[in-house]
């Protein structure tokens, strides 16, 4: 898991507040995406578990390709476990190394 700082404007006060983003990327280059997306979303549960029952105040994301993101979890079965876990995803194209989509 990564951590990342970024700096946010404040409830529209013009004050600056910092807040830390996790992010786990994953691969998903097994020949069963569904295994990879059970690794994924088992792991993701416990991070986010974790850190809330830890009270720390820290948003993850799930980070996957964009390739995987326009397949995979385009299936309407892995979008209704997707909400139903309230998982929150940072896209990003491989080639371009650059983040395509933020899902909150």
């Amino acid at each position: 898991m990564k951590k990342n700082s970024e700096n946010c404007c404040g409830g529209g006060q013009g004050r600056k507040e910092k807040k830390e983003i996790l992010r786990e990327i994953k691969s998903f280059i097994s020949p069963s995406p569904m295994r990879d997306f059970e690794t994924a979303l088992g792991q993701y549960i416990l991070y986010r578990d974790i850190l809330q029952l830890a009270s720390k105040n820290y948003k993850i994301y799930l980070a996957i390709r964009d390739t995987v993101f326009d397949t995979f979890f385009q299936r309407k079965s892995i979008q209704a476990v997707v909400q139903l876990q309230q998982i929150e995803f940072i896209v990003f194209n491989n080639e371009r190394e650059e983040i395509t989509l933020w899902i909150n």
